[in-house]
């Protein structure tokens, strides 16, 4: 049965009509060995994936980088129409030529720190995702718990440039933070903080009507504070992440 689900990814259904086992009793084994989702096993190597929690908040921090496209002035085209958008474009075309002349400032890069325990979310907007930023990022991300009374242990990155320089792993020894990657290819190491970045994107990035990037940034604050503060999680028994921790500060901007 188990093979069956990995290899074919059929549904019980159709496994119990191949093995004479009664439907129900198929649903069961699966779910019994957490196969009843499909989105549990790997769909590249068929290996089952492995779900964790640390027990304590701290003890392990997931950082990475969500790249937008930054707002245009008048708001971009998901909002305004694409056709609208290009015409708003056209019509200054000086104006929007030299705004992004810098190919780097036509996009967003938000750092985003993500406690495994907790859930309590870090944020950072930058125009860019270099070593140095992503430094600094961690540098007042860790200080920022340590006002919380947590104390980060390890730190969790996918390889990335930024996070494969000798200067992250000086900052990170520095800091007395053990630095452990995701395995190559294997983006599911790193659920937790994909996972908030789709929250993020649906909840802050695109929610709404932004009529610039200096709008859409400024809102990210508040949304955070929701965030951490108000919005019941599925993965945590459907409370605030604050309910993990006590004495959580201000955000930095």
């Amino acid at each position: 049965i188990v093979h069956k689900r990995i290899k074919t990814r059929r549904g019980p259904v159709e496994i119990a009509s191949l093995t004479g086992v009664p439907a129900s009793t198929v649903y069961a084994v699966l779910k019994r060995c957490r196969l009843n989702r499909l989105s549990h096993v790997d769909v590249r190597t068929g290996e089952v994936i492995r779900r964790y929690e640390h027990d304590h908040p701290g003890s392990l921090i997931h950082v990475d980088v969500k790249k937008l496209g930054n707002v245009p002035d008048g708001g971009g085209w998901r909002y305004v129409g694409r056709q609208q958008g290009d015409r708003n474009r056209a019509a200054t075309p000086g104006k929007a030529k030299s705004k992004y002349r810098d190919p780097l400032m036509r996009h967003a890069y938000v750092h985003t720190v993500i406690d495994d325990h907790s859930r309590v979310a870090y944020a950072e907007i930058h125009d860019d995702e270099t070593a140095a930023t992503a430094i600094g990022v961690l540098v007042r991300a860790v200080a920022w718990f340590a006002a919380a009374g947590v104390h980060v242990e390890a730190v969790l990155s996918d390889n990335g440039p930024a996070y494969k320089s000798h200067a992250w792993r000086d900052a990170c020894r520095d800091l007395g933070v053990k630095h452990r990657r995701t395995r190559p290819y294997r983006p599911q190491t790193n659920g937790k903080i994909e996972r908030f970045h789709r929250t993020l994107a649906d909840g802050w990035a695109y929610s709404k009507h932004y009529n610039s990037e200096k709008a859409r940034r400024a809102a990210l604050p508040a949304w955070l504070h929701f965030y951490n503060h108000h919005r019941q999680h599925s993965a945590i028994g459907k409370v605030p992440p604050i309910t993990r921790l006590n004495n959580l500060p201000g955000h930095y901007s």
